[in-house]
């Protein structure tokens, strides 16, 4: 299972776009919402996720997965339930999977240090890794990061082959119709 957090500001297509292309690959996926059930978007759209950050279990989890959007990203970067999820994550090898702004949040861990990763423009200082990459989504080993909105379908399938290999990703490219 796979914990997608949202936090009052998150950005919106990140955070949608990423959780349908994940559900439509069979993955279990579910919003975790930080504060309560309903959380509302960077632009004004409101969500009900599927749990509550109080009960999301560490059991079974397989990775987590961070949007960005303002101040989302920063919501989730002071949360204390989102750092440990991140930090169980990272310690047990599990997804670490980050777009737009979010993966300033690993940056902030040191978690990228001897990684590529990169991120939306402007917040590359922040990722502290060794290698900021110009790719839109890059993997490499656990973490899985993207630059932003425009990248959120091919993070989204990035994701799926990172669970359910290459030839999955490919075929629900293909049925989404995006280059």
């Amino acid at each position: 299972m796979l914990y997608l957090f949202l936090a009052e500001g998150f950005e919106d297509v990140e955070a949608i776009a990423t959780l349908d292309v994940i559900r439509r690959a069979g993955i279990d996926v579910k919003t975790v919402g930080i504060g309560g059930y309903m959380i509302n978007s960077s632009h004004g759209v409101t969500v009900r996720c599927d749990i509550t950050e109080e009960e999301a279990t560490f059991s079974g989890l397989d990775g987590i997965i961070l949007p960005g959007g303002m101040p989302g990203t920063i919501n989730l970067k002071n949360n204390k339930n989102v750092n440990y999820a991140i930090d169980y994550c990272a310690s047990a090898g599990k997804l670490i999977a980050a777009i737009c702004a979010a993966p300033s949040i690993l940056g902030s861990k040191n978690l990228l240090n001897g990684k590529k990763a990169t991120c939306y423009p402007g917040f590359e200082d922040e990722l502290n890794g060794d290698a900021v990459s110009e790719d839109y989504v890059v993997a490499d080993g656990n973490i899985i990061t993207a630059k932003g909105m425009g990248s959120a379908v091919n993070f989204g399938l990035e994701i799926v082959a990172y669970f359910k290999g290459n030839d999955l990703s490919s075929k629900l490219k293909e049925t989404l119709q995006c280059s």
